[in-house]
């Protein structure tokens, strides 16, 4: 379950903090899942225009067992911010949906909007393209990855809402 935040609220708490603790993402992504609200512990994954370690993060399990119950995990995604290829379609986002995933953030593309936008998991990209990645075995998982300009970490918790997302280096709800 997502708890109760506003992004405007936690920026309104952590205005002053360092860009180490807490940051916020530029306002270019677009909703494409039907969950609106997410919020999680960030897992990441690098590559360009090559999918192979999306799909094996989305094919995986997407949650935690925390003593406070089980919170689905982020899946932040460096695509260098490609136009040419989409990153994530139905298919996978499907197995996101099903595997527990609070959401995915990706800067690059999707594909399959209509099949997207019924799926309860939070997705953001920069647009749409209909042009699939090659597969090509080729990414790096788990390291700090940039997105348009702005460093996130594997462990981070991302909170995302209707005014923009931000980034924590620690949980802060």
């Amino acid at each position: 379950m997502t708890p109760s935040f506003a992004t405007c609220d936690l920026c309104d708490a952590h205005k002053n903090a360092t860009p180490e603790h807490f940051r916020t993402l530029p306002p270019v992504f677009r909703d494409f899942g039907a969950r609106r609200v997410f919020c999680g512990p960030v897992v990441t994954v690098k590559c360009f225009e090559d999918n192979t370690l999306v799909k094996a993060a989305v094919d995986s399990c997407g949650f935690e067992e925390t003593p406070e119950g089980r919170v689905g995990k982020v899946l932040v995604v460096d695509g260098a911010g490609s136009l040419r290829r989409a990153l994530l379609g139905g298919n996978l986002g499907a197995a996101a949906a099903k595997n527990g995933w609070a959401g995915v953030v990706i800067d690059g593309c999707v594909r399959d909007v209509a099949e997207l936008a019924v799926l309860d998991v939070g997705i953001r990209a920069l647009a749409s393209m209909p042009m699939p990645t090659d597969k090509q075995n080729q990414g790096l998982k788990d390291l700090p990855v940039q997105v348009q300009g702005v460093w996130v970490k594997p462990g981070e918790w991302l909170y995302a809402d209707a005014d923009g997302m931000v980034v924590s280096a620690a949980r802060l709800l």
